[in-house]
């Protein structure tokens, strides 16, 4: 069982900045990718910035420039840092990851709960 667990998020004012964290736990062999994703009212949810065991990142056009995804420990920290935030910017964001958990067993993907991010005019 694999547990995500992401903080930082928040209320901010048009042009701020916050740093979202997510910890992963539980029975990891490896992980190839973790990102982090986004949804908002009436809206699918959509890919913000994604990272792999070897750092190779992409980001949405929406955020390129503004964002950065990192990851540490082998993928068991990730961080999302956002500057400039916009209004445009709020949803609930989630993290996560595909993970092996068993060495040469099936990759499965992973969520977190999310964490509220809100930018006021």
């Amino acid at each position: 069982q694999v547990q995500l667990v992401e903080s930082g998020g928040g209320l901010v004012q048009d042009g701020g900045s916050l740093r979202l964290s997510c910890a992963a736990s539980g029975r990891i062999e490896a992980i190839f990718v973790m990102g982090w994703f986004r949804q908002a009212p009436g809206k699918l949810r959509e890919k913000v910035a994604s990272i792999t065991k070897t750092d190779i990142t992409n980001y949405a056009d929406s955020v390129k420039g503004r964002f950065t995804i990192s990851s540490y420990n082998a993928g068991n920290t990730m961080y999302l840092q956002m500057n400039n935030l916009k209004p445009e910017d709020s949803a609930v964001y989630y993290c996560s990851a595909n993970v092996q958990t068993t060495r040469r067993g099936p990759v499965n993907d992973y969520w977190g709960q999310g964490t509220q991010v809100t930018v006021s005019s």
